[in-house]
């Protein structure tokens, strides 16, 4: 991927979702990393609807912690892997309150130290809380990089950060991030992708071998060569049946 062709594509994404946003909804640091912390293989959308209540009743690390566990775990079970998030939450709202004063930590180093919190919602706490930027790499954008020829399909999680850190400008980089989740999401699809109507169908590798795929002629029945019905003739005879 060169410097033009990744400006192209930024330009692209940039006039289609132009308006692009963190869409899991808080009203500081503490409660946008409880919600990406949440967000774990459970969309956005599922996300905001427990939330609304929960930043109701837990407003504080100490809140979470003043209830037994199966509580909170009864107030998100509607999220994926509830359980393991609930347990996680409590641990990193003691670690908040030990450590770092009740406040979420700024640097990234200090954040992944937190429990359920990986490299991917620390980008998206310091780049969204603390106005740092950074590249959050979720599924959306990994599957548009990769489709896309920005990374490699084996490529990790980290080095496909790392590439589009290579790529994008680093005033962009928190913009950027949330049009590729914003592209994912509503345009290149993991399942139907728009590719006939893809404004990046031009550089799209992915793209252009699907749509290639699709305008190929459908396979139909070979028709039986002379010896092929000759060979059902004498099979169907063998079987009592009336010949061709």
């Amino acid at each position: 991927m060169n410097a033009a062709k990744m400006r192209h594509i930024l330009d692209v994404i940039a006039d289609m979702f132009p308006d692009a946003h963190c869409e899991l909804n808080h009203r500081n640091p503490f409660e946008l990393t409880i919600a990406v912390l949440l967000s774990a293989q459970c969309t956005d959308e599922t996300v905001n609807k427990v939330t609304a209540t929960l930043f109701e009743k837990y407003r504080t690390p100490q809140d979470y912690l003043n209830v037994p566990l199966e509580e909170l775990e009864q107030d998100i079970r509607r999220i994926g892997l509830f359980r393991n998030k609930a347990a996680n939450i409590q641990k990193l709202c003691r670690m908040l309150i030990d450590r770092f004063g009740g406040e979420v930590p700024r640097d990234l180093e200090s954040l992944t130290e937190l429990p359920g919190v990986g490299r991917k919602t620390a980008n998206v706490v310091v780049s969204n809380a603390f106005g740092v930027p950074a590249i959050a790499v979720d599924t959306h954008v990994e599957r548009v990089s990769k489709r896309l020829g920005i990374a490699k399909a084996d490529d990790s999680v980290l080095e496909v950060e790392k590439k589009l850190m290579k790529l994008v400008p680093r005033d962009e980089w928190t913009i950027t991030h949330h049009r590729l989740i914003f592209f994912g999401r509503y345009h290149c699809k993991a399942q139907n992708p728009k590719c006939d109507v893809c404004a990046l169908l031009d550089v799209c590798p992915e793209g252009k071998k699907r749509m290639k795929a699709a305008q190929r002629p459908q396979k139909t029945g070979r028709p039986k060569t002379a010896n092929g019905q000759r060979k059902a003739a004498a099979a169907k005879k063998a079987q009592g049946g009336d010949a061709l």
